[in-house]
């Protein structure tokens, strides 16, 4: 199989070049370049931006070609441009126009469509996603859409998944700080995982669309599985929302954040959605305590700073305003 990566230099489109090699397909990726192309990958440099981007693999006529772009305007381009016997194109879960319901499937109301080229505003980040879905179903005939839930594992450098497995690890005190909600429902997606099965779907020629994430599980049971992970004996110690509120503490990523939460019922079901279709057609995902293992091997080797979670003076302050 002749695989065409649009991107495959950061996180999932790495995996994914990576999960092809392995399944023996030939690999070409097509980057900017800002990263490294995995050993055995052939990297086009291009930047998507420029109307002659595709120019040095439009000529090609491809097994199956991958795109996980959230540009409207590339992924137009790309499926009028690009010849494929199947497209595979990675969307997500922001499509969808509310989260205040759990296990979504797939028939459930999406966004209008971005109508512009270009996503200048993350606010716009789903309508932009489903744009560039449209694109792929209105060009070509074989496709697959995966609209993709949180994505954790090696490599992930938001440091959402990782930062609780690393947290038990490094303690400030007897216990670590979490979230109020322990019932908060968290769906993770292990990254070798979903790139496994994009590469499937390629080789299958897997028609239709699809919800891809991991197995809703409290977020209480995450806590346990990182506590685990990390050989910790630190105490597991819920704070009341009123406290975080007054110690500036956000939810669900960036600094000063508690990840994997959010205190608001409207977006409580963000990453529960219904992949039973999926797992029908194919998709099958590890232990999370595999998934939490290889986000603290990263974040125990974490070079730049930390993207999400308390630091260590932010717990503290937080634990000062406790009773």
């Amino acid at each position: 199989m002749d695989v065409l990566v649009l991107g495959g230099t950061a996180f999932l489109g790495r995996a994914v070049a990576r999960a092809a090699l392995a399944d023996g397909a030939t690999v070409t990726c097509l980057a900017r370049g800002s990263a490294a192309a995995p050993d055995g990958v052939r990297l086009v440099r291009a930047d998507r931006d420029r109307t002659d981007a595709l120019a040095a693999v439009a000529d090609h006529s491809w097994d199956a070609v991958v795109d996980l772009t959230s540009q409207p305007g590339h992924a137009r381009r790309a499926a009028r441009e690009l010849r494929a016997g199947h497209w595979v194109f990675v969307s997500s879960v922001n499509v969808y126009t509310r989260f205040d319901r759990p296990q979504q499937a797939e028939d459930a109301e999406v966004h209008e469509p971005l109508v512009d080229d270009v996503l200048a505003d993350m606010s716009q980040y789903g309508p932009a996603k489903v744009a560039c879905e449209n694109a792929v179903r209105d060009h070509q005939d074989s496709w697959t859409v995966l609209r993709s839930g949180l994505i954790g594992g090696p490599g992930d450098e938001t440091g959402r998944v990782g930062y609780y497995p690393w947290r038990f690890a490094h303690p400030t005190g007897d216990d670590v700080l979490v979230p109020p909600d322990r019932t908060f429902p968290c769906s993770i997606i292990d990254v070798r995982d979903l790139a496994a099965w994009i590469v499937a779907c390629a080789r299958g020629r897997v028609q239709g669309v699809f919800n891809a994430g991991g197995p809703t599980t409290p977020l209480g049971e995450v806590l346990e599985a990182a506590r685990e992970v990390a050989g910790s004996d630190a105490a597991i110690r819920p704070v009341p929302t009123d406290v975080l509120t007054e110690a500036g503490v956000s939810g669900w990523m960036g600094p000063s954040s508690l990840p994997l939460w959010v205190d608001d019922p409207d977006w409580r079901f963000f990453t529960s959605h219904d992949a039973g279709a999926a797992r029908a057609a194919g998709l099958t995902t590890r232990d999370l305590r595999d998934t939490l293992r290889a986000a603290l091997r990263d974040e125990e080797a974490r070079t730049t700073p930390r993207l999400a979670g308390l630091s260590d003076d932010d717990e503290r302050r937080v634990r000062a305003l406790l009773p």
